[in-house]
């Protein structure tokens, strides 16, 4: 009796020692809902990190402006004023205050303007496009 026992639970084992196709499209299925939640995680994480680095970097021009602007006692007429001497003594310009002009993280120049006697430094963002919603600007 007791051999009899131990063969059908050796056959019992033999017979489910592989899994079921069903098994199988069910693991397939949550690993792939798991890799798409990963990659919109992924991506939202990205942007953001996009973006503050964007921010820093106009607030790393912001500043330059600033030195050039107590130097010159004048705002740059481009963004490329802080590289170049645009034409002035050598002495009251001061410069350069930044090695090369930036990119964005997405690969575009800063736009550079005054308003009201104001450095405005600005990125286009993610969509490439000025003034939509996705626009990072200084101050």
């Amino acid at each position: 009796m007791r051999r009899n026992f131990k063969s059908r639970l050796v056959k019992a084992r033999a017979r489910r020692s592989a899994f079921t196709l069903m098994e199988v499209l069910l693991v397939l299925a949550i690993l792939v809902i798991l890799g798409g939640m990963v990659g919109v995680m992924y991506q939202n994480v990205q942007g953001n990190a996009n973006k503050r680095a964007a921010k820093a970097q106009i607030d790393l021009l912001v500043n330059a402006v600033k030195l050039y602007q107590l130097s010159a006692q004048s705002l740059p007429g481009s963004l490329d004023d802080l590289m170049v001497n645009p034409g002035m003594d050598d002495a009251v310009w001061g410069g350069p205050y930044i090695e090369k002009k930036p990119v964005d993280p997405w690969g575009n120049t800063y736009n550079f303007s005054t308003d009201s006697g104001k450095a405005v430094i600005s990125s286009n963002g993610p969509d490439k496009q000025a003034n939509t919603g996705d626009d990072i600007t200084s101050g």
